[in-house]
């Protein structure tokens, strides 16, 4: 299920985090409490990016954030137009290519 393997992808990102000595505390409670995908649309609602953003960016991971796996054609039937666009400009406001 689609779902199910976004869900993957947010712990993976979790996981790339910890790695990095970050640890997402509130974004790890938010995925136990509302799956990946709700947790992505909470996130995205909200007026500015979420602090974990510009800790990726600043460890050269914007690759592995939340954003850039909304933006990945094989998730974006799971979200709005909106939020893939909302997505997409916080990671371009970042430098990053969306290409």
């Amino acid at each position: 299920m689609l779902e199910q393997e976004f869900d993957t992808a947010m712990w993976r990102t979790v996981d790339v985090a910890r790695k990095h000595k970050y640890t997402p505390t509130y974004f790890m409670q938010m995925l136990e409490e509302h799956g990946g995908v709700q947790t992505a649309k909470r996130l995205l609602a909200g007026e500015n990016p979420q602090y974990g953003l510009d800790h990726l960016w600043e460890m050269g991971l914007l690759h592995e954030s939340m954003e850039a796996q909304v933006i990945k054609e094989k998730f974006q039937s799971l979200f709005t137009v909106e939020e893939i666009n909302e997505a997409k400009k916080r990671l371009i406001d970042r430098g990053f290519n969306v290409g």
